[in-house]
């Protein structure tokens, strides 16, 4: 399962690559020649095994699905950083598993240390998240054709 954009689409269907399953009603691709149904769900001919997308690592992204909020005392206020569970000092590493949202105090107060020299409790134990689980949660509005394709 991947998300695309309507001119990948329509490429794939000028090349017989792929089939409509679902249309944009009210949408139409209009040339000099020919009208067009304008696609929101295409189905590939053939399987074409790809590598498993995922989402990649980055402060906005983390911050998403942190859901803004810092994951030790629940603020979601700006200013907010992104804290190292183990920090990088001590073998850390930049991984969705080490990385949650934090407000500016807390990232002081749990400085160089481990949230449990600390005393403080991560609210949610960070994980990597799933691409279509991503774009479930953040990918904005999503067109109602499209939630028995993506298991909402």
């Amino acid at each position: 399962m991947s998300v695309c954009g309507v001119h990948k689409a329509i490429s794939l269907l000028f090349l017989s690559k792929a089939d409509v399953v679902e249309i944009y009603p009210d949408h139409v691709l209009r040339s000099v020649s020919l009208v067009l149904e304008y696609p929101s769900v295409i189905r590939l001919r053939r399987y074409i095994h790809l590598p498993i997308k995922s989402v990649e690592l980055s402060r906005k992204n983390v911050m998403r699905r942190d859901n803004h909020q810092c994951q030790y005392c629940g603020v979601t206020k700006p200013p907010l950083t992104v804290d190292h569970v183990m920090p990088r000092s001590r073998g850390g590493q930049d991984t969705w598993e080490n990385l949650v949202t934090a407000c500016i105090k807390c990232n002081v107060k749990k400085g160089n240390r481990t949230p449990e020299e600390a005393h403080m409790k991560l609210r949610v134990v960070p994980r990597r998240p799933s691409h279509v689980a991503f774009l479930k949660n953040f990918g904005g509005d999503i067109h109602e054709t499209w939630r028995p394709y993506l298991f909402m």
